[in-house]
């Protein structure tokens, strides 16, 4: 049952009647242990472990230019938590977990509000950085990046929305960093 919100922006209210009975539907299968692991590992490693971990390793393994790219994924990484921080402040759309009462966070949220989603917009921009100089890595970094932000869904954190605006908000943001050092 949802919540009422009622400092809630009408298109914000809008979405969520749209897209709650899709998380809610997720959200049931959360409760499935063998489901539900899974997504909660990679939403953990999507968290930050992941990428981190592969900007410590690209120095070690390719040099000069694996440290060009870690630094340039950091660079990347802190306009991204600047933006999507401004931006969650702005809009301040509660989770679905916090906004309907049937729908079961599969982990802890790092914050209140959900739009649009972190995990997600640091992956794409990752990711596209990274594949700019790497793109043999698509094997590792698409699947990876997609699942990121299909379990921010599926634990009940995020609605799709959230998804794909961070997509959109990543691919935007991991260009442009791209044109300013070309």
């Amino acid at each position: 049952m949802p919540m009422l919100e009622t400092n809630m922006k009408p298109w914000l209210q809008l979405l969520n009647e749209i897209e709650t009975p899709v998380c809610r539907r997720w959200s049931q299968n959360t409760r499935q242990r063998w489901f539900f692991r899974p997504f909660a590992l990679i939403s953990r490693l999507g968290n930050g472990v992941f990428w981190y971990s592969l900007m410590v390793v690209l120095p070690l393994v390719d040099g000069l230019y694996g440290l060009e790219t870690a630094l340039h994924m950091l660079l990347t990484s802190g306009v991204a938590l600047l933006l999507y921080r401004r931006v969650k402040g702005m809009t301040q759309r509660v989770r679905p977990c916090h906004y309907d009462m049937d729908i079961t966070a599969g982990t802890p949220p790092l914050d209140r509000y959900s739009f649009p989603s972190g995990h997600t917009l640091h992956a794409v921009s990752f990711s596209t950085v990274a594949l700019y100089y790497y793109p043999h890595l698509a094997w590792l970094l698409v699947p990876f990046t997609m699942l990121v932000a299909i379990s921010r869904v599926v634990l009940g954190l995020h609605y799709p929305s959230d998804v794909l605006v961070a997509c959109l908000i990543g691919l935007a943001l991991g260009y442009s960093s791209l044109l300013i050092v070309s």
